[in-house]
């Protein structure tokens, strides 16, 4: 928490600049454009811009505030109303509509839309490490979800649903990525390249796994067909735990979720699950942690996936 506040929730819009300004310039203002830390000057009095609390770097000679290059960049919402839409998808376990938002925030229903899906790009996980470094067990397991655009639903089977693939570390945190069919080459690329050698690996009984954990340093798994569940150690409840909670936000908050957002909701599931009160993070701790993560991206209405 930045000791220059402790509630993330601001009605003065000097304020909320501020605060953002203490938590990505703990140390002073930096140049946005060269990197220039110590000739930075702000502008004010008669040099003073339309732009609040705008900044002059004496170096590269360039002007810049604290929301250029962030995902708020070029943003006419006002900065309370980003730290009050960030705390309120920060501190609801299950998600806020944008329905929702636009009726909280006093603002039209795409402007709340499309501030969510900025938050939600920040909340994105970037690398991170191995899972299960040391010895520590991952659960693996996929579900399905929503339709397929394009796709009839058959009698049975998954074919016409999104096909979800998460990873959570016991005691840690969790990774979920949306797959357009989930095969064995897909989960032994999303397995190497997110989980350590030395892991131990629970899944359940599927097939696809089987030569998979040979891979790692030790493979168990659950027969769930068989109503197995919990053997000892061996279980997935950690992972089904994660699946509950994303699916009663997908289904009960958000309703219907475009396949090319489907990311974008993972990512802020995910978030939420990875800066959790078991791991001794409050709800306001979880929006300044957002709020860190606004550097470095951008979000344009120009597609789902162009960032």
């Amino acid at each position: 928490m930045s000791p220059a506040f402790d509630d993330p929730i601001f009605t003065n819009e000097d304020a909320a600049r501020e605060a953002l300004e203490a938590i990505r310039w703990p140390n002073g203002p930096v140049c946005v454009h060269c990197g220039c830390f110590g000739a930075i000057s702000k502008v004010e009095g008669e040099k003073r811009s339309h732009r609040a609390g705008l900044y002059y770097c004496n170096d590269c000679k360039g002007q810049f505030t604290v929301t250029v290059g962030t995902v708020f960049e070029r943003s006419k919402i006002p900065l309370t109303k980003w730290w009050l839409a960030t705390f309120l998808l920060c501190s609801s376990k299950k998600g806020m509509s944008s329905h929702q938002l636009h009726r909280t925030l006093g603002v039209t229903y795409k402007t709340a839309w499309f501030m969510s899906h900025r938050i939600r790009h920040a909340m994105a996980e970037n690398g991170g490490g191995l899972m299960g470094s040391g010895g520590g067990t991952v659960e693996v397991d996929e579900t399905y979800i929503g339709r397929r655009k394009g796709v009839r639903k058959g009698r049975g089977g998954y074919a016409h649903k999104e096909a979800v693939v998460a990873l959570v570390e016991r005691n840690g945190k969790v990774r979920s990525m949306h797959m357009g069919k989930v095969t064995g080459n897909n989960l032994k690329a999303a397995l190497r390249k997110n989980i350590a050698r030395d892991a131990k690996l629970m899944t359940d009984e599927s097939t696809m796994y089987r030569n998979l954990g040979k891979e790692f340093a030790s493979h168990e798994s659950v027969m769930h067909s068989a109503y197995e569940y919990v053997r000892g150690n061996v279980h997935t409840n950690t992972i089904e735990g994660v699946f509950s909670i994303l699916k009663r936000g997908l289904i009960g908050v958000y309703q219907h979720c475009d396949s090319d957002h489907l990311h974008r909701y993972l990512a802020e599931f995910d978030f939420r699950y990875n800066n959790r009160v078991a791991l001794g993070v409050d709800d306001n701790q979880r929006t300044i942690t957002a709020m860190r993560a606004i550097e470095g991206k951008r979000l344009t209405y120009r597609g789902p996936n162009e960032a």
